[in-house]
């Protein structure tokens, strides 16, 4: 084989391009994000009141979080059948609400229309889920920064991508959502798959991340201000398409760590952990044959406390020798084998385990809090402008902006708390949790900016949570079925959508309209449909406000349960 094929084999079984690709994938994964924009427009079309839209917000966040089926066939199938689903589900779904409010079908009952928002917005699991798995085990020290971060930014790139094709046919951003990120997922499929990410590994990553991250910043910084512009300034058809040219220019930039680690740089050098790695993956293999596994605790008390030294000087055969021996002497008789009935916290679990210890429910709770909260703000955003006289989509695209810097800001926290001080990572939710409660509470006293102050600190306590969550879960209940746990945990923003936005937000906002319709000209027969004011949403805000201290206390005694698991995992070496 000659040395340019070698460098392109290289170039696409490279690790940073499976990264590059599922964040592109990731920025077609936002598609519920969008639900603020196009929510006036299904109000306004079938003519619907707060509840009605209430019970879609719930369908639709059902549907976004319930992503157990994409989550085990990620453990059975190949990434490109299950992101085919996704795509499928997203074209059917969104098309046929397309269909439905554009009046191209019949009238249609509600829970039909509810039936479609689901399954369209479900089929976003799949693109999300799969570029998940796939960059953490790709990329299986550094999942604080690589994990659930650019669909945040979803919203803000589809926005812009609408203003660029399309202003004022009914209905097309709708019709946008269905098609665009499905064609966009049909020329990535191939790509996101599991290339032995653990051989690759390089003095240079953290460089790479640094660099691509940067980028990203970049692409954030330049919504934020072409987003502003736009809103200030009536640009012509020309400068917005430049402005969208730039947009996709930023997008192709991350291409370039591949393409120089694949054409340019030298193949990466041995590393102690490829040996590390392999007996691991060998006993996953010999796990699906259903083969017996015989754990030693005596073993497992050494490996945990040695990890790290492990790590360092390569004794992973040292230890392996170890075990052979004891199994041995085992055999003999000579040894009692002490048998756990099942893993400890740090090691794999299967979803059934996880489900029978406390601290998965503590973060399950706290999260059905604490994601409940941000998506009830970011699924009422456009009610919440138009009670205020903002413009919808200007604080669709924002909040979309910020999700992604607490996702992107939430990682890298997290891992300066594990990495430098070896404490447990759900601290950092704890913080993010504590800046949302501000964010609510402010907007709850109606202080000037209430919109702009709430945005901002629910966007980054919302986004955060879903980089600093699936990294807590990996690494105490291990990756082994991290699709499975991930997608049990995502179930906490159905059951927080539907207590927060679909019980008490709507009602209250139904309140609130029908006392202000009595001081008016009844409106439609009498019933209400519009509330104005900061009331509309001021208690909702308080509400939760307090429910963020609930869900703070929760976490913190996550991080007091699991201290010694962390200072295990991440305690350096003494010297």
């Amino acid at each position: 084989m000659s040395s340019g094929e070698e460098r392109l084999k290289a170039f696409v079984n490279n690790r940073w391009l499976v990264f590059v690709v599922s964040i592109w994938s990731q920025c077609c994964a936002g598609i519920g994000y969008l639900f603020g924009s196009i929510s006036p427009v299904i109000k306004s079309a079938m003519g619907y009141n707060q509840r009605q839209i209430a019970m879609l917000v719930v369908a639709k966040d059902l549907g976004d979080s319930v992503g157990s089926i994409a989550g085990a066939l990620s453990e059975i199938v190949p990434f490109w059948a299950i992101l085919a689903i996704g795509v499928l589900q997203n074209l059917f779904g969104h098309g046929l609400v397309w269909l439905i409010v554009t009046k191209r079908l019949a009238p249609l009952p509600l829970w039909v229309l509810c039936i479609a928002m689901f399954v369209g917005t479900n089929g976003e699991t799949y693109f999300n889920t799969t570029a998940l798995v796939a960059c953490a085990q790709n990329f299986p020290k550094g999942r604080g920064p690589i994990v659930n971060g650019f669909s945040g930014l979803s919203g803000a790139i589809l926005t812009q991508i609408y203003r660029m094709i399309s202003s004022s046919v009914h209905g097309s951003l709708i019709l946008m959502i269905a098609v665009g990120p499905s064609a966009v997922v049909i020329c990535l499929m191939s790509t996101v798959r599991l290339v032995e990410g653990h051989r690759q590994v390089r003095p240079s990553d953290g460089l790479s991340f640094t660099f691509i991250y940067c980028v990203c910043l970049i692409l954030a910084a330049y919504l934020m201000i072409v987003l502003l512009l736009e809103d200030e300034i009536d640009f012509s058809e020309s400068v917005i398409i430049t402005c969208s040219a730039i947009l996709f220019v930023i997008l192709l930039l991350p291409l370039i760590i591949p393409i120089i680690l694949a054409f340019f740089a030298a193949p990466p050098p041995p590393n102690a952990e490829n040996f590390l790695i392999e007996p691991r993956a060998l006993e996953s293999s010999k796990s699906k044959r259903d083969e017996p596994e015989v754990l030693l605790s005596e073993v497992d008390s050494e490996v945990e406390s040695e990890d790290e030294r492990m790590r360092e000087g390569g004794r992973g055969k040292r230890i392996a020798h170890l075990q052979a021996k004891l199994f041995q002497a085992a055999a003999e008789g000579a040894v009692r084998v002490k048998r756990r009935r099942g893993p400890r916290r740090g090691e794999n679990f299967i979803l059934r385990q996880a489900l029978v210890k406390a601290d998965f429910w503590l973060m399950f709770i706290s999260l059905v809090i604490a994601a409940g909260s941000g998506v009830t703000i970011i699924d009422n955003l456009g009610q919440m402008s138009q009670s205020l006289g903002y413009e919808a989509g200007t604080f669709v695209s924002m909040i979309s902006i910020w999700n992604f810097l607490g996702r992107v800001g939430g990682g890298y926290f997290s891992e300066a708390v594990v990495r430098n001080y070896a404490y447990p990572r759900p601290v950092a939710m704890a913080v993010f949790q504590a800046i949302m409660a501000i964010g609510l509470l402010y907007y709850a006293t109606g202080w000037p900016g209430a919109m702009y102050v709430v945005t901002l600190l629910n966007g980054l306590g919302y986004g955060a949570h879903w980089a600093i969550v699936p990294a807590s879960i990996s690494e105490l209940f291990g990756l082994k079925s991290f699709g499975a746990l991930f997608s049990f945990l995502t179930l906490a923003l159905a059951i927080g959508s539907l207590l927060f936005s679909g019980v008490m937000a709507s009602n209250i906002y139904e309140y609130y309209a029908a006392k202000q319709a009595d001081l008016r000209q009844p409106i439609q027969g009498g019933v209400p449909t519009t509330c104005t004011g900061t009331i509309c949403y001021s208690i909702t805000c308080a509400i939760l406000s307090g429910l963020l201290l609930v869900a703070i206390a929760l976490t913190l005694l996550v991080v007091h349960r699991t201290r010694s698991v962390y200072a295990q995992l991440y305690a350096k070496p003494q010297t």
